[in-house]
């Protein structure tokens, strides 16, 4: 029998964990359980909210897209949501702002709608749209008045392709959650980055920076001659000068005689006179006239 995938009950408990906001009673602003609907009730044939049990023959929902065809199961593929209303960020948000928001998104191509199929909504309370990714349909009954009817595809479903981006996103939008303060496309930037950082293949443009600075190779090109020291290179260096200074560090390198001689050489002896205090000099001489004597 036709189910509810996981991937939409996630979507549908998202919704209601933050527009239900007195899950504990009923009220008319709130976003109620029943008014968030997978799986069409029992007498329900064809369309995206029944599975492949209740398909009827040339289905729309099954034949319009090889996406559909492909991905048809016992799954249902279809949300509808229902009336509510909410305060956030100074401003009244409602069924149908939320609605023109999805279809403006989808309109725009966002990454996270593309597998939504279609949107059967209302802008205003009084005329029914729909937005149609296959430009097949452009109208829907006045149910769609007092709900907003999303049909996905159906390969997504199968697949267990996450649909709460887009949802979380209106949510963040209007105040409501915080969100992330990144496109889906810089996410898909920062993932390749991280990616080659981590890796680190030579063969990568990250990579090949890398090991030509760390180890001063190429391994796109093997013939590149790297024009400047590599880490490797200068490692290798300050080990050589770090054994260097420990073997001197052990050693007496200074030859208090021959520095003495080696400055005496430079001076004569009137200078060598005149650099002596008096008391010194005459200590000097005595020393000398002794030496002399003996």
């Amino acid at each position: 029998m036709t189910r509810a995938p996981t991937n939409l009950l996630t979507v549908r408990n998202l919704l209601l964990a933050h527009l239900n906001v007195d899950p504990d009673r009923v009220r008319s602003q709130d976003l109620e359980p029943a008014e968030v609907g997978i799986v069409g009730d029992a007498s329900h044939r064809g369309g995206y909210h029944c599975g492949s049990d209740r398909v009827v023959a040339g289905d729309y929902s099954v034949v319009e897209s090889p996406r559909d065809r492909n991905g048809l199961t016992l799954d249902a593929a279809a949300l509808d949501v229902g009336q509510f209303e909410v305060r956030s960020g100074g401003r009244t948000h409602d069924l149908h702002s939320f609605s023109v928001w999805c279809v403006g998104q989808c309109a725009a191509n966002a990454p996270d709608t593309r597998d939504i199929r279609e949107i059967i909504y209302s802008p205003d309370g009084r005329v029914v749209r729909r937005w149609d990714r296959l430009n097949r349909r452009s109208t829907g009954d006045d149910s769609h008045l007092w709900h907003t009817h999303f049909s996905f595809f159906r390969d997504a479903i199968k697949a267990g392709r996450d649909q709460t981006p887009l949802f979380r996103r209106y949510l963040t939008t209007i105040g409501l959650i915080e969100g992330d303060d990144m496109t889906p496309q810089e996410h898909a930037w920062l993932e390749t980055i991280h990616r080659n950082l981590t890796v680190l293949d030579g063969r990568n443009p990250v990579g090949q920076i890398y090991t030509r600075m760390a180890m001063g190779e190429d391994h796109l090109n093997t013939s590149y001659v790297v024009p400047h020291p590599s880490l490797q290179s200068l490692g290798a260096q300050l080990s050589a000068v770090q054994t260097a200074l420990s073997q001197l560090a052990g050693k007496d390198v200074t030859d208090e005689p021959a520095i003495i001689a080696g400055v005496l050489a430079g001076l004569t002896p009137e200078k060598i006179a005149a650099a002596i205090p008096p008391t010194l000099a005459r200590q000097v001489a005595e020393e000398l006239a002794r030496r002399l004597a003996s």
